[in-house]
C-alpha cells in the first residue's frame, strides 16, 4: 500500500444547486445493494424523516435482520413477493403478486408522503416482465419533487440507468460463498 498525503484543500466545487428528491440505484453483481438501500433508510429515519422499504421478492411474513431492526425502528418494510423465482411453486402467482406489490409502491412514492421509499430487489420483476420499465420510469419521472427512490438489483435496465441521479454498481471481487463458506445470519439474511 503506498501512503498518501491528506488533501488540505477541497478539490471539487461545491454544489450550487437546490436539494430535492433524488432517483438512486444499486445494481451490480457484488454484494452490498440491499445494504446500501438500508443504510440509507436508517441514514434518512435518522434525521426524522418518513422512509418506507417494499421487498419485491421477500414473503409478507419474512423475519429477516433488516425486518427485525426496521420493526423495532417505526420503519415499515413490507414484502411484497413469494421469495425467489427458484423458490416459486407458480410463477404468474408471483407476477400478479409484483403487480399488486407494485401499484402499492407506487401509489407511495406518487403521494409524495414519504422522504424515502425504497424498491429493494425491484430489477427481478422487471427483468421478467412482470411489472412493465415503462410504468416505473413514468412514476420516477412524476414523482413529487421532494421524494428520493432507491432501486436495488442486479442488471438495471439502460433506461433506469440513464433516468436516475445516482447510480452504483457493486462489483464482485471476491466471495466467501466460491470457497465453500455458506451464507450466514446477521451478515446475508
Amino acid at each position: 500500500m503506498q501512503i498518501e498525503t491528506p488533501p488540505i484543500n477541497r478539490d471539487t466545487p461545491k454544489p450550487q444547486g437546490e436539494r430535492r428528491g433524488l432517483v438512486m440505484v444499486h445494481t451490480g453483481k457484488g454484494k452490498g445493494k440491499s445494504t446500501a438501500a438500508f443504510g440509507l433508510a436508517l441514514r434518512a429515519h435518522g434525521r426524522g424523516k418518513k422512509v418506507k422499504v417494499y421487498q419485491f421478492m421477500k414473503v409478507p411474513t419474512a423475519r429477516f435482520g433488516e425486518h427485525r431492526l426496521f420493526e423495532s425502528l417505526g420503519i415499515p418494510i413490507e414484502g411484497l413477493g413469494d421469495g425467489f423465482s427458484w423458490k416459486s411453486r407458480d410463477l404468474d402467482h408471483s407476477a400478479e403478486l409484483a403487480q399488486a406489490g407494485w401499484a402499492k409502491a407506487e401509489a407511495t412514492v406518487r403521494t409524495g408522503e414519504h422522504f424515502m421509499v425504497v424498491l429493494d430487489e425491484i430489477m427481478y420483476p422487471l427483468r421478467y416482465g412482470w411489472i412493465a420499465l415503462e410504468t416505473v420510469l413514468t412514476c420516477l419521472r412524476e414523482r413529487p419533487p421532494s421524494v428520493t427512490v432507491v432501486l436495488t438489483g442486479r442488471n438495471a435496465p439502460a433506461e433506469l440507468i440513464e433516468l436516475a441521479d445516482m447510480v452504483t454498481e457493486m462489483t464482485l471481487i471476491k466471495h466467501h460463498f466460491n470457497a465453500g463458506v455458506p451464507a450466514q445470519r446477521g451478515i446475508e439474511d
